[in-house]
């Protein structure tokens, strides 16, 4: 018998599709293979709108159970559907901004009679809307990700470079449970578990469409860390993923070392009253376009705007949905009309970079419910001194 979560999971997507006439949707990323079979496999879930869902395994070869189909190649799917006594699909979807396109091509030729769609976004828009499993996993690895956060102090040596304390960092996570894959919708972007940005290193611009960028320690992989020596006097913003459990929780925290100018702690006060005063306005009905001009106000009649979300480079954006990849819908930014649901999780991350110093500011998860926001990454929101 089906998990009762992995149904609602599946029919979320099932109603999507019956709003677009769709009769069956084919799964075979990653991604959306965990969030839809439980686990990631090498085959694919098959997912017609009034049947229940068929998968087919090439790899691991000891899977079994009802509805599951051991096969070498996709092109057996069809003779294995028709055995089962299902109807070719009129319109099928296929994930088409995921898929690379000879993968796409193959899977779509499977369905010679039929209208292929897009189905990346319908997929999208159900994962945007978690279940009360899912929310309950952002708790724990909130719970998992502070607990880390809270050991950061007890790592830092005097002399150290950036990339000695990210190391350091990284190693607290993992020993709290992070599995260190860092999930990231599309392909053009890229980072080990997150960033540590210190001083003026969180200025530097980034090819990737992060809230901060970072030089990095090679072309190779230009974000983060570029491994100098931390400062005094300078900010260490930690902002690693929070992915204890699949789901990537979002927590950015602020250390010094010894005392920062009173330019640095004004700042990141301003910061964490935009965070209130938009989690104080956020409840379902919220336009996400409205939550990010009420930051850019409050942070221009504060006198940051020069600073807000970088400096040279600035990210347009001041939080985005997560759950199985941290670059979920929605997104809080400019032209965003998608209103706040009851089940949505975003990370919110105000953030202004002082030159000399470094960045201040915050970033937490939170999940939408019927009366607001429950907050997901409990921990001292406060500049921590090394």
């Amino acid at each position: 018998m089906i998990q009762p979560e992995l149904k609602l999971r599946r029919d979320k997507i099932r109603r999507l599709m019956q709003q677009q006439n769709i009769d069956a949707a084919l799964i075979a990323c990653n991604i959306n293979l965990l969030y839809t079979a439980g686990t990631i496999i090498s085959g694919y879930l098959y997912l017609p709108l009034n049947s229940p869902a068929r998968i087919f395994v090439k790899r691991p070869n000891h899977l079994s159970g009802e509805f599951v189909f051991g096969i070498r190649k996709p092109e057996q799917i069809i003779d294995i559907l028709k055995e089962e006594g299902l109807p070719m699909p009129e319109k099928v979807m296929l994930e088409a901004d995921e898929l690379p396109y000879t993968d796409y091509m193959r899977l779509a030729g499977l369905f010679p009679e039929a209208e292929v769609v897009n189905g990346t976004p319908v997929i999208r828009e159900a994962r945007s809307i978690k279940t009360a499993v899912e929310i309950e996993h952002f708790r724990r690895s909130g719970a998992a990700h502070t607990k880390a956060y809270n050991q950061i102090p007890s790592v830092f040596r005097p002399g150290m470079t950036d990339l000695q304390l990210s190391i350091e960092v990284e190693r607290l996570m993992r020993l709290e449970g992070n599995l260190g894959v860092f999930r990231v919708f599309g392909q053009s972007m890229e980072i080990f578990m997150g960033s540590l940005l210190a001083g003026d290193n969180a200025a530097y611009p980034s090819p990737f469409d992060f809230s901060l960028g970072g030089q990095g320690i090679h072309p190779a992989l230009p974000g983060s860390v570029k491994g100098a020596p931390i400062k005094a006097g300078e900010t260490i913003m930690v902002d690693m993923g929070g992915n204890f459990n699949g789901y990537m929780g979002d927590m950015s925290r602020v250390y010094s070392v010894g005392k920062l100018t009173q330019n640095a702690y004004d700042a990141h006060q301003v910061c964490i009253d935009i965070q209130n005063e938009i989690v104080e306005m956020a409840k379902p009905g919220t336009v996400c376009e409205d939550m990010y001009n009420k930051a850019i106000e409050m942070v221009t009649k504060a006198g940051y705007a020069d600073n807000f979300m970088g400096i040279e480079q600035k990210a347009r954006f001041i939080g985005h949905g997560i759950g199985l990849e941290i670059n979920e819908m929605p997104v809080i930014a400019p032209r965003m009309k998608k209103e706040l649901e009851p089940g949505m999780v975003f990370a919110l991350e105000p953030k202004i970079v002082l030159p000399g110093i470094g960045a201040v500011g915050i970033e937490n998860s939170w999940a939408v419910n019927a009366e607001g926001l429950e907050k997901l990454t409990l921990c001292d929101e406060a500049i921590v001194e090394l």
